[in-house]
């Protein structure tokens, strides 16, 4: 019996590396344009040091890190002291660029009569500016009213308030097999990976379900409902 179907956002529901890479690109662009310096470094300088800060900063709202990730870039080549200007540029176009994967839509129009959808990230991509304005019922972001980021049980706890239901009755669709499947089953949910790119699953880990589009949840939910009849 399925009564909620919760999604992860960013790389589940949210088409998130483009954006980001469009983002990261206008940064760049501008360092080119403000200093000689910045010459010397190309795209991949600029996403390597999300990876060189997220060790330390993980715990950290999303746009915190960021911001530590601007900064290191941009005291690469002196204008650290820019990092407001940089971070708001990079939002912006990030933002702009942000958009659901095709198959998003039209699915969750169709899910939406036959259960209740919600949304919960750990992320910064907020609904009303990533296409899916009006998709939800409810909408969950960590760090928001003391919510913790995911694996934390209260996470999923807050999941489970929100779509009013019992834990087994929630299916939470995600692409992260640590975040979304393994802490989601930990905390009582039934768990769908999303596995857009076709990766192995290694030992160890069950979901209950794999799909590789969000159109393949309708049969899952489908056949819960003709069980309930």
């Amino acid at each position: 019996m399925v009564g909620a179907v919760v999604f992860d956002a960013d790389e589940t529901l949210v088409d998130l590396r483009p954006a980001v890479t469009g983002g990261l690109v206008a940064v760049l662009e501008e360092m080119r344009r403000l200093t000689p310096a910045a010459a010397e470094i190309d795209l991949a300088d600029l996403e390597s040091d999300w990876g060189a800060v997220f060790g330390a900063h993980r715990s950290a709202p999303v746009a915190e890190i960021r911001r530590a990730a601007l900064a290191r870039s941009l005291s690469r080549v002196g204008l650290a002291d820019d990092l407001d200007r940089f971070a708001e540029l990079f939002f912006a176009r990030r933002f702009a660029l942000t958009r659901p994967y095709p198959d998003v839509l039209p699915a969750l129009a169709a899910l939406r009569d036959r259960v209740t959808l919600g949304y919960a990230t750990n992320g910064n991509s907020r609904a009303a500016r990533c296409g899916l304005a009006g998709e939800f019922a409810f909408e969950l972001y960590a760090h928001e009213n003391g919510l913790p980021k995911k694996p934390d049980p209260a996470f999923f706890a807050a999941v489970v308030g929100a779509a009013g239901v019992p834990p087994s009755q929630v299916l939470y669709v995600g692409d992260s097999l640590t975040l979304d499947v393994v802490a989601s089953q930990r905390a009582g949910l039934r768990a769908v990976w999303l596995n857009r790119q076709g990766n192995p699953c290694p030992p160890g880990v069950t979901p209950d379900a794999t799909v590789s589009t969000v159109t393949e949840l309708l049969s899952l939910v489908g056949r819960s409902a003709r069980q309930r009849r």
